[in-house]
């Protein structure tokens, strides 16, 4: 279970994130709907040359693992700034996706359940 609070904003922030059902301790009272967040990132020449050598030699892409954390971070934030301006508490049944958008550029996108705490 993921659980992790992110503020969207200083004045409205979500109680929680998760990729269960409920939010332990506390009791959904509303469904909101679908709140979702996604981005496309491309990757760059520069990055492209030294990734490429580094894939001869074997081992972890850093460049490529930094771009996709970044844009994992940025597709949940928007996710969850989505929930926030439908009046959520919460986001539930979180998931995420990729997917190629075009040769060197690929989507991220968070979604799930947003809902209103007792």
């Amino acid at each position: 279970m993921a659980t992790e609070t992110r503020p969207i904003d200083a004045q409205q922030s979500l109680v929680a994130t998760v990729t269960t059902e409920t939010v332990p301790g506390h009791e959904i009272v509303e469904v909101l709907g679908i709140a979702r967040g996604n981005t496309v990132k491309a990757r760059n020449v520069g990055r492209d040359i030294t990734q490429g050598l580094r894939n001869l030699a074997g081992g972890e892409l850093k460049a490529y693992s930094t771009l996709l954390s970044q844009a994992r971070d940025e597709a949940i934030a928007r996710m969850e700034a989505d929930a926030v301006e439908m009046g959520g508490d919460a986001v539930v049944n979180v998931r995420m996706e990729t997917s190629e958008i075009s040769k060197g550029a690929s989507e991220v996108i968070a979604y799930g359940t947003a809902v209103r705490l007792e």
